[in-house]
């Protein structure tokens, strides 16, 4: 009985895993899907930092050899649990660089009792786009970057589709040992990386530099430990050319990586944070990248995604949406309607103001539909318990910066608005915030009744921080509590310093 259990998929779902043997850390994601949806219910990381293993003429020394194989023991307990046709796992740069390569892959293959396959750098780098795009949705053309232990892909594509690829042999163990050799950080060891990272950029930039893109995303790594170092200091927004030369000025002054204490750097990033930083540097540099957002995948996501079959049919940020508002009994149509004059509203703001982005649709609707997750809970305070459940839950198809949008929208979605609840972002951001928040608040007051029929044609005129809406005559009469909550709206909206005029 329990094996049928086990292999009833459609009702039990099927198991899978990707395991991705990199040159700074071995990776292992673990993933059940049910009725379509993927949830991650395991993932291992182990620094084995194999890069450093290789000699001047790519030799991997058995140091090195022997840390990876004892992380592979480690996966290998875990992978006999699931179907040998729902594994796969790819070596990258160091392996493909090493001439012995073949004596570690053979023990490996015995300790997995399971095919290793060593991808080119083009493979790696379709892979790492697939799992970006799987789990990080965006719109137009996309670049994306995932700086490695050995080698940096660099990769343009729309939607699922990569358009070009680059694969290039920099990566954060390799420069560390190349350029910032004893762990000595100044300015001279980061001219030096930065300068070799420029020569290997220069020679592709022009294949992507003829490309618009409207997201940059960065895969894990370096981005990755930047985002933590933003979020860990308060700030809200996504990675800048700033940012950057100023963690680069933190490293110099504390001289080595002894001595590297920057707030937010975790303690395992530390021996290859200057290097991959160089790196990251060099490419927005190079590439004249403006902001950069952490993606919510990378090269492992793209091997799960790859295996399953129907996944590429799927809008991932509406799948996301649609099971969050199963999972928290939100009223869908409810919050169907909320999220349709949201936008409607939201495009009228957009025609007389210059403050929308590529991302407004995206925070505003996902924060709509989203709006009453925290009645899961209770109703008093719902949007703070709202913004409480979305701190902690993942929200697979949105950025980092696009969830702490959506967070913040949710918890101000009712009563008083916090004046400063949008000081930590970037000023680029806050206008167009502030205009999304009035913009659902209004919504939520007009779709009072959760019924369709009720909700008014509404136009909204913009005069700098002074809104007007203006109502199908004899509406606000003949609606007296929606008017109440109206004009209670206008004196919250006044208090946070905007004037709101209903008329």
């Amino acid at each position: 009985m329990q094996a049928e259990l086990q292999h009833d998929a459609q009702t039990y779902g099927e198991y899978y895993a990707a395991v991705d043997l990199g040159s700074n850390s071995f990776h292992m994601v673990i993933v059940h899907v049910v009725n379509g949806s993927v949830q991650i219910i395991g993932k291992i990381k182990q620094k084995v930092r194999l890069a450093a293993g290789l000699d001047d003429n790519f030799l991997l020394d058995e140091t090195s050899m022997e840390r990876g194989w004892q992380c592979l023991q480690v996966f290998s307990e875990r992978l006999q649990d699931i179907p040998p046709s729902n594994i796969k796992i790819v070596a990258t740069a160091t392996l493909r660089l090493a001439t012995n390569a073949h004596v570690f892959v053979r023990k490996a293959e015995e300790i997995l009792n399971h095919k290793l396959n060593i991808i080119s750098g083009e493979e790696e780098a379709r892979q790492i786009y697939l799992g970006v795009a799987y789990t990080s949705a965006n719109q137009g053309n996309s670049l994306v970057i995932d700086i490695g232990g050995a080698s940096t892909e660099i990769i343009i594509g729309n939607d699922m589709q990569p358009i070009h690829l680059k694969s290039l042999d920099m990566g954060c163990v390799t420069f560390m040992e190349r350029y910032f050799q004893r762990g000595v950080i100044n300015t001279e060891n980061f001219d030096q990386a930065k300068k070799a990272a420029h020569s290997l950029i220069n020679e592709v930039s022009n294949a992507f530099l003829c490309f618009d893109w409207e997201n940059c995303l960065g895969a894990s790594g370096t981005p990755q430990a930047i985002t933590e170092i933003l979020v860990a200091q308060g700030i809200s927004d996504a990675i800048r050319l700033d940012y950057l030369y100023h963690l680069q000025q933190q490293c110099v002054e504390c001289g080595s990586l002894g001595q590297l204490e920057i707030e937010g750097l975790e303690e395992s990033r530390k021996a290859i944070f200057p290097s991959g930083l160089a790196i990251l540097i060099s490419l927005f540099e190079a590439l004249h990248i403006k902001h950069m957002n952490i993606s919510g995948g990378a090269l492992r996501e793209g091997l799960i995604y790859g295996m399953l079959d129907n996944v590429t049919d799927n809008d991932r940020r509406q799948q996301t949406l649609n099971q969050t508002k199963q999972r928290y009994h939100i009223d869908t149509a409810h919050a169907v309607s909320v999220r349709q004059v949201a936008l409607s509203l939201c495009y009228q703001l957009c025609r007389q103001q210059n403050i929308c982005h590529l991302d407004t649709e995206t925070i505003l609707g996902a924060a709509a539909e989203l709006h009453e997750i925290g009645l899961h809970i209770e109703y008093k305070r719902h949007h703070e318990h709202g913004a409480y459940i979305l701190s902690f839950i993942d929200l697979p198809g949105f950025t980092r910066l696009q969830r702490t949008a959506i967070r913040e929208l949710v918890s101000q979605h009712r009563l008083a608005i916090s004046e400063d609840v949008f000081d930590n972002y970037h000023h680029d951001y806050r206008p167009m915030l502030k205009g999304l928040l009035r913009v659902l608040r209004i919504a939520v007051v007009l779709c009072l009744r959760r019924q369709n029929k009720h909700i008014p044609d509404v136009k909204l005129v913009c005069n700098d921080s002074k809104w007007t809406l203006t109502f199908p005559e004899g509406w606000l009469k003949s609606h007296p509590l929606i008017n109440a909550e109206l004009a209670n709206e206008c004196w919250l909206q006044h208090k946070a310093g905007c004037e709101l005029v209903c008329i």
